[in-house]
């Protein structure tokens, strides 16, 4: 059966609520800048955040452009955004203040955040049977990896790959192979568990891996069950599945 197994993380081990639109995370913030000495009008944070996101988008796509890459699905940095509202203020902000200031920013902008019921029972005994298990996820690195610690599953992970630090995302192959080959995967002894269609299912089968597609509250309201192209499917969300289903008892 298989000896890899890989992960997405929000929505499939993770359940998250966040809100980057309402006017109190923007307000809060704006005065954390201002505390910190980069001080913006009450709209102004939120423009010149939104702004910046899209340049830099627009300015990685060139970069890849310009030197033939095959990304697909680019990915920024969010804290090089953070860094950059700073230094519109003549702010040079070190990597202690944009830790303090992405905290800030998630922690506003979450609703809640917990693991699944049953991703903990998962991760222990894929583990407990000397199964290896990644990592691979959308995310921003200086969000995530503070998250896992604080749910405590980062030691479960043999390999963690984020898209904030490879510039691309799901579901570029660049992203899946990024994995494979970088923790030489044999991809016949390999497996992708999400909740998504199209970043996951369609992703791993692009790579040539078998998914699991698990049908969650986070998954896209478009992902018709019944069509599903993946090799297992739970459709209730029962994250438990996954050890009945991929790794059952012999």
């Amino acid at each position: 059966m298989y000896r890899n197994y890989i992960f997405d993380l929000y929505g499939t081990l993770v359940d998250i609520k966040t809100d980057e639109e309402q006017e109190a995370l923007w307000n809060k913030m704006t005065e954390f800048y201002g505390f910190s000495g980069a001080v913006y009008g009450k709209q102004e944070l939120r423009e010149q955040y939104m702004a910046l996101c899209k340049k830099e988008k627009d300015e990685l796509c060139q970069r890849i452009t310009q030197t033939q890459g095959k990304i697909l699905y680019p990915e920024i940095q969010i804290d090089r955004i953070f860094r950059l509202l700073y230094e519109k203020k003549g702010i040079s902000a070190g990597m202690e203040l944009l830790t303090a200031t992405a905290k800030m920013f998630r922690i506003l902008s979450t609703e809640y955040i917990r693991l699944y019921d049953g991703a903990l029972e998962v991760l222990s005994y894929l583990k407990g049977h000397g199964k290896h298990i990644f990592l691979l996820s959308n995310a921003q690195y200086i969000f995530t990896a503070y998250e896992i610690n604080y749910l405590g599953i980062t030691e479960y992970f043999d390999g963690i790959i984020l898209s904030s630090c490879e510039s691309c995302k799901k579901p570029d192959p660049a992203f899946f192979e990024t994995l494979l080959c970088r923790y030489r995967l044999n991809k016949e002894e390999t497996v992708m568990i999400g909740n998504e269609e199209e970043t996951d299912m369609k992703g791993a089968a692009s790579a040539g891996i078998d998914s699991l597609y698990l049908s969650s509250n986070l998954s896209p309201k478009e992902d018709d069950i019944s069509c599903i192209k993946a090799d297992y499917v739970i459709p209730d969300g029962n994250v438990r599945d996954v050890i009945r289903l991929l790794c059952p008892v012999r």
